[in-house]
């Protein structure tokens, strides 16, 4: 039986990514993300904003990525799995620990801040190191010399050369 362990959160973040670097060269970023609902309460009729936090890490690339680009106050959309840890506080209380390992990542609102010029669509999105260039396409290729007699299709005087 096929287990899943997915999370999508979309919200704001809380605060400016926190960067550092493993000993191995890995880098590792955290971010707290926002994420608010409304609901009227049954007695009083008035609107209640609940928000949670979700403390969220991004490693590798991602977390270069989110390092650079994320802010505080930006909306931003992630995509990762739950991990759960638990640690012991100095007053000898153990804790337990929820924490986001952050999968993709997409900067959702506008560019501001960026060096970019305003843009009210999403932003961009970031999940996987980018693939290797691609080889230039290869020259247009030329029409055989000599081609079999067929019949005509009315495209004969075409040229071959079209640039798109």
């Amino acid at each position: 039986m096929a287990s899943v362990n997915k999370v999508i959160l979309v919200g704001n973040c809380g605060r400016d990514p926190e960067i550092r670097y493993l000993p191995s060269g890995q880098a590792v970023a955290n971010v707290s993300v926002a994420t608010s609902s409304r609901r009227k309460d049954k007695n009083s009729g008035e609107m209640i904003e609940d928000t949670q936090w979700h403390r969220v890490t991004f490693y590798d690339r991602l977390a270069e990525i989110a390092g650079e680009y994320v802010k505080k106050g930006r909306p931003i959309y992630v995509e990762g799995r739950l991990k759960y840890g638990k640690y012991t506080d100095q007053a000898g209380v153990e804790k337990n620990t929820v924490d986001i390992v952050a999968t993709e990542l997409q900067l959702l609102g506008g560019r501001e801040g960026m060096g970019g010029a305003e843009d009210s669509g999403s932003g961009g999105g970031y999940s996987r190191p980018p693939a290797a260039p691609r080889a230039p396409a290869p020259a247009a290729r030329q029409a055989p010399a000599a081609a079999p007699a067929r019949q005509s299709s009315g495209f004969d005087d075409m040229d071959d050369d079209i640039p798109f």
